[in-house]
Order: C-alpha cells, then structure tokens, then sequence
C-alpha cells in the first residue's frame, strides 16, 4: 500500500496518474463540527496503482492533486460524488473534470436508484466488503493498517466497476443518458449555499409571502455567520427554532426570549441582539418587495387523475427500460404535463422523449391505451380509436 505524507511524493504519484485514461477517486471527512467539511483522507486509484495521501500532514501541499483534477486527458471516476467534489471545490476553486459518477451511470444501467458502492461491488463483482470502519474518526493519527486497507477499498473495486459499466453503457447506447446529470455536477451553483436562498431548502407549510420573506432574511443571516465562522447550522439555530421566530417576528429581546423553543440565555445575550435586528429589518421590508409565488415554485393546479396514469406509465416504461424513474421524469414535470403547461418538462426532448415523452402526450390527447395481456402476464399499450 502507498501511503503519501509528504508533497515530493505526492507529486510523483500524481505525475504517474496524469498517464492514466482515468483515476478512481474517494474522501473520507468529517462535518459534524464544521460548517465545511473537514477532509481526513484521499484514496486515489488507477489501472496502474492506488494510493492513500494524508492531506492532515504536516509537510504535504496538495496543489499536485488538485492539478490533477484538472487534466483534461484523465477522467475522474467517484461514486455518488456530490460531498466529495464540493470539498475539493471548496479548496481549490475547480470542479475536477472530466467527471464520471458510478452512481448515477448505475441508475441508468438498472441498478436501481441510488445503490450503494458496497451493494454495487456485490452486483457486478461478487465482492462482499467489510464496513467495520465506517465510522471511524478519521482526523485521528495514527491511522492502523485495517483503517488504511478499508479506505483503500473504496477506488481499487471502482477500477473494474467504472470499466464495467462504460462498457455496458456502450453497448447499450445510453452513454449520453447520463450527460444532464453529470453536467449537474460541473456546476459551482450545485456545491454553493446562498445566504439568499438558504430559506428555500427549510421545510415549512406557509405560502404566506410575509413570512416567508422574514424566514429569508433570518436564514440569510444565519447561513452568512455559519459560513463565515465554519459551524453548522444547527448548532446556532435549529431550522424548527427559525419557523417559531419568524410566526412571531419579535422586535425586542423580551420578545424573542417569548418564543418557546429558544433557550432564553440565548435570547438574552450577543445572538439574540442579531436575530432581533434582522428581524427588525425584515418587517420594515415593503410588501412589493415580499417573497414571490415564483419564487415558491408553486406545482401547477394539474389533472389528478392524468397525473397518476402518466405516473403509471412512466413506472411501466421505465420498469421495462429498466432505468431509474427520476432520471426520466420528476412528479413535478408529471404534474405540469396533466396541467397542460409542457415547458421546463425534460422528456419532451432527447433520449426521454424517445423512450417515455412521446407516449406521455399520446397518453394525454387520448391516443393511448394501456391494458393487462393476461397471457403475457404484462402491461401492453394500444392505440386508441379517437380520431
């Protein structure tokens, strides 16, 4: 096993990697106490070798790995990349690229919708893995062999699986069923909290625009102090706690020490000073400038019954495509097709209209019946006699 600690040797591994069609590519961090994640370890492999590099220590400048995200000629293989990739955009400010997820290759290959890396492993390889460490503190140092060996296992078997399933999705055609996602993932909106759009990602049951623009600038708030001294959300407030403060919109400290479910030393001292002023600006916010309904992405008012038989036919046809059913449609874009508002509907082009749109809207115009073959025990689709 190689085990980086310093930058000479780093260079030098990467400098063999960069030869390589593609590297494998997994972290291991912690975020609990951090607003950012803490990265611990980097696990790299190729056809050629796999390593572990310690970007904990002391003597190790990771620019050399970061150039190597960035070569052009080698393709970066993760597996359900999302976490991994924000950490090393963080630190470097470039998303690596060329991308490829096994993940989301495996949803369109008919592995279902989200497998894990040991489940895949299992599929496509036999291999049983041992997820003893999982849980390991990985900040810790010394890390023992069995630690290293468990890190390391996690790009030695994505070698084989990414080769595996390019070819397959080669040999089926679907290699560019998977281009919108992974375009996804180049972008650096997909890895960047907003302060002004944190409120978006709380869960709440209000439409009412006052509250919603006071749960904007309280969410701004508290995203742009967490950011700025690396600590989680929660840790200053709970989402449950923001909603209580909002419903009451407190312009004094007495006020806020009203709302039940903050601590009332926190109400009482420099934080409770903040929430206080950010809602004394929030509620002098004219009514004009209130949160929008397009900015609630409110679902159209569709057909209930339309939207359940397109929901049926995308299950058949993806059931028989075997593909995951989100990379084909979302309820959403389900819900805007019955309510006969087809813009921002993804499978009214390309390889999703090919497979599942064009039934859709012959569903929709009343061209297309769907019936149970009791012979063939299977859903069949019939054309119908409307003119």
């Amino acid at each position: 096993m190689t085990f980086i600690e310093n930058s000479s040797d780093l260079k030098a591994l990467c400098d063999r990697l960069a030869s390589q069609p593609f590297v494998t590519v997994d972290l291991e961090f912690l975020r609990e106490r951090t607003y950012y994640a803490k990265l611990c370890l980097i696990q790299v492999g190729s056809p050629a070798e796999c390593a572990v590099i310690d970007p904990l220590a002391p003597e190790l400048d990771l620019k050399p790995f970061f150039v190597l995200m960035q070569n052009p000629s080698v393709t970066k293989v993760f597996h359900s990349g999302r976490q991994d990739i924000e950490i090393i955009y963080n630190l470097s400010g470039q998303i690596p690229a060329p991308l490829f997820d096994t993940q989301i290759a495996a949803m369109v290959a008919g592995f279902g919708e989200s497998i894990s890396y040991e489940n895949l492993v299992k599929h496509l390889l036999g291999i049983t893995l041992d997820k003893s460490f999982r849980l390991s503190d990985w900040s810790k140092r010394p890390l023992n062999a069995r630690q290293l060996e468990y890190a390391l296992s996690d790009v030695t078997h994505l070698v084989e699986i990414y080769r595996r399933l390019k070819d397959l999705l080669e040999k089926t055609g679907r290699t560019h069923w998977i281009d919108e996602e992974m375009q996804i993932l180049n972008l650096p909106s997909t890895y960047v909290t907003a302060p002004h759009d944190a409120w978006k990602k709380i869960r709440h049951h209000s439409h009412n625009p006052r509250f919603l623009t006071l749960l904007r600038e309280l969410a701004a708030w508290r995203e742009e102090r967490c950011q700025r001294r690396d600590v989680p959300r929660q840790r200053y407030l709970r989402d449950d706690v923001l909603l209580a403060i909002c419903s009451v919109c407190p312009q004094t400290k007495e006020e806020l020490s009203e709302v039940r479910s903050l601590n009332k030393e926190t109400a009482a001292g420099k934080l409770g000073t903040e929430i206080v002023d950010v809602m004394r600006r929030a509620a002098a916010i004219p009514p004009e400038e209130y949160v929008t309904l397009s900015e609630l992405q409110l679902p159209p008012a569709g057909n209930p019954a339309l939207f359940e038989l397109l929901k049926l036919l995308l299950k058949i046809i993806c059931q028989k495509n075997k593909i995951v059913a989100r990379l084909v449609a979302s309820d959403e874009e389900l819900n805007r097709l019955s309510a006969f508002q087809d813009e921002n509907c993804r499978f009214l082009s390309g390889w999703r209209y090919e497979i599942f749109g064009a039934r859709a809207l012959e569903l929709r115009s009343g061209k297309l019946i769907m019936g149970y073959n009791p012979q063939q025990r299977c859903v069949e689709f019939f054309p119908s006699d409307k003119n």
